[in-house]
């Protein structure tokens, strides 16, 4: 059992003292209820917590908040019952008493019009209650793709010490004896489904086989991607990234978050004092030597904006440069071929770090007290030998990729950046290509077109879909990864150059730029008076994403779409930069206050800056 930390008993008698002020400090005394009188707010406190039971003794030791993001419309989140107990164990073991309370849960698949537009909100709703209960340091148990950024957003600007526990992946199933697993397999099925090769007996059979267990997509997508990322952090323990949810070694990590929570409260290490630069440094280096989702770079950007010593100093531009240096070393999907049950056998991240530490900053904080260096060292695991067919961790000699497995270009359509997992691209001569665009105004207009027989489409086109940035959808959908046309994929394409101002899913693959910005929807956007029959050049080793017309057709161009919204009623009406004014409720929260993608699309007056 670890050392019981040294606690000073409070009494009754010395909280109702009338003489004494009541200082802010710690446990029940800090954040106390404006009543006016401070000595009442803590003695009403009091009466109402020990409702539940609690003793003088118990309410004397470090309280550590457990935020509970369990949901029945979350299976990401299954365990998180388990996990909160075993959080409890693990507080209690190391002297502190534990106390859950619930935030905002988000999944993937059951929020509309998507996950990303509630990501804001999970942020302030996550601020909002750290900063109201009165605990000393909280472990925020996430899982699903939005969820932990959030969490971390939230906490950051929140400050007060947190430890981050993920629910972690999901185990992968079996199709006529083949692996299958969400959700990489389930695009890649669904693809061969659209094209006629699989039938409907056969796509709702491995519908049963894709998600087999509780946890998170146990691919390199984005909730595996943010969990490697947070481990890299320091903001948790380094085989927290990819124990199985169903694992019992997720329910010891659980103990051991709950643990580190108590000495993270007892130091007040905090997140602000942790994280730094060469912090997030290390998260890019190792997002592109995963091959992580493109999601984590708009992610990494809201939660670096929300720093106040880190704003500022880390662009798009950044990722791009570490993606030079920086080579794929992680075998798994969508870059490759393995699970992240397989990462965790191979030695998860302790293996990947080590093999890693030439490029990282060892010297980076964690909230254990000690650098990412020190952690390292200590951190024992098994893993297999480099010859081994379970070995998914590539030598730094012997990369999966050479570099860039994410990258960033720029244009005309693009002046302030988009994003591309070019690793994940299924036909690399498609990475120096020029051809002609097929545009979808939104998403509804592709729904209806993209498998129309009259649809003038060959391989060589450009499928651009506008309307589904940050305000444009509104929410940035994961629409990104547009489908081949049913009548190409019947003939065999597999991949085409496909260009967003979205998102795509971690778990998805293809030629595909996406996070275009500024957004179509925006008045001064020249991605979004692109039109079909205008020639796209896209040519990677150059990082260069342009429409071939002269700047004053442009200009010409998007004048005329302004006078066409500011001289139409009509038009004012379904612009969304101005309809934005007269909207209710937190979607005209979020029209009006969230900000393009490669600041993180996060609220404006939620960053450190503040708002404009």
């Amino acid at each position: 059992m670890s050392e019981q930390p040294n606690v000073s008993h409070t009494t009754a008698s010395s909280d109702y003292d009338l003489s004494q002020p009541i200082t802010s400090g710690t446990g029940l005394r800090q954040g106390l209820a404006s009543y006016g009188d401070a000595h009442f707010s803590l003695f009403l406190r009091k009466v109402f917590i020990k409702a539940l039971g609690y003793s003088e003794d118990a309410l004397s030791r470090p309280i550590i908040g457990i935020i509970n993001t369990y949901s029945g419309f979350n299976p990401c989140h299954g365990n998180v019952p388990q996990l909160i107990d075993a959080v409890k164990r693990g507080v209690q073991l190391n002297g502190g008493l534990a106390v859950d309370f619930p935030t905002i849960s988000i999944h993937e698949s059951f929020s509309s019009p998507t996950s990303m537009y509630l990501r804001n909100l999970m942020s302030m709703d996550t601020e909002e209650m750290v900063k109201a209960q009165p605990v000393d340091a909280v472990v925020l148990i996430g899982g699903c793709d939005k969820t932990t950024p959030a969490q971390l957003m939230g906490g950051i600007s929140a400050n007060k010490p947190i430890v981050q526990l993920v629910t972690g992946p999901m185990m992968p199933g079996s199709h006529k004896g083949t692996r299958v697993g969400a959700c990489t397999d389930c695009r890649n099925n669904w693809a061969k489904f659209r094209a006629g090769t699989i039938d409907i007996e056969e796509i709702s059979a491995i519908n049963e086989e894709l998600a087999p267990t509780a946890g998170t997509c146990g691919v390199m997508g984005t909730a595996s991607t943010m969990a490697c990322i947070l481990a890299v952090l320091g903001l948790m323990p380094l085989k927290g990234a990819s124990a199985a949810a169903v694992s019992a070694a997720r329910i010891r990590i659980a103990e051991e978050t709950g643990g580190i929570a108590v000495r993270c409260a007892e130091k007040q290490i905090k997140p602000q004092d942790v994280l730094s630069r060469e912090s997030f440094i290390n998260a890019i280096t190792v997002l592109q030597a995963i091959g992580g989702s493109t999601n984590a770079v708009v992610h990494l950007m809201a939660i670096i904006n929300r720093h106040p010593n880190v704003a500022g100093s880390i662009t798009l531009q950044t990722f791009d440069e570490i993606g030079r240096k920086t080579p794929l070393l992680v075998d798994l999907k969508p870059s490759g071929e393995n699970y992240m049950t397989d990462f965790h056998n191979a030695g998860g991240m302790p293996a990947l770090l080590r093999t890693l530490k030439p490029l990282l900053h060892l010297d980076a904080k964690t909230v254990t007290g000690q650098t990412l260096g020190e952690l390292l060292d200590g951190t024992k695991y098994v893993s297999v030998p480099l010859d081994s067919p379970a070995q998914c961790i590539r030598p730094l000699d012997n990369p999966l990729y050479p570099a860039s497995s994410l990258v960033v270009v720029k244009g005309n359509i693009a002046p302030q950046g988009a994003v591309m997992k070019a690793s994940a691209s299924k036909d690399r001569r498609l990475l120096k290509h020029r051809g002609p665009a097929v545009v979808f105004t939104n998403s509804a207009d592709m729904a209806a077109r993209i498998d129309s027989e009259d649809l003038e489409v060959d391989a060589d086109s450009v499928l651009i879909l506008q309307g589904i940035g940050p305000v444009g959808n509104p929410g940035m959908p994961e629409a990104g990864m547009i489908p081949i046309p049913r009548k190409l994929g019947a003939a065999g394409v597999t991949d085409m150059l496909r260009i967003s101002d979205g998102r795509m899913s971690g778990t998805a693959g293809g030629t595909i730029v996406l996070h275009v910005s500024p957004e179509s929807s925006h008045p001064d956007s020249v991605f979004g008076v692109v039109q079909s029959g205008d020639m796209i050049e896209f040519d990677l080793d150059r990082r260069v994403l342009r429409v071939d017309l002269s700047d004053d057709e442009l200009a010409k161009r998007v004048k005329a779409r302004k006078e066409q919204v500011e001289g139409s009623p009509a038009g004012a009406e379904q612009a969304p930069w101005a309809a934005r004014k007269k909207m209710r409720g937190y979607r005209g929260l979020y029209m009006r206050s969230v900000n393009q993608a490669e600041e993180g699309a996060d609220f404006d007056f939620l960053t450190a800056a503040g708002p404009p």
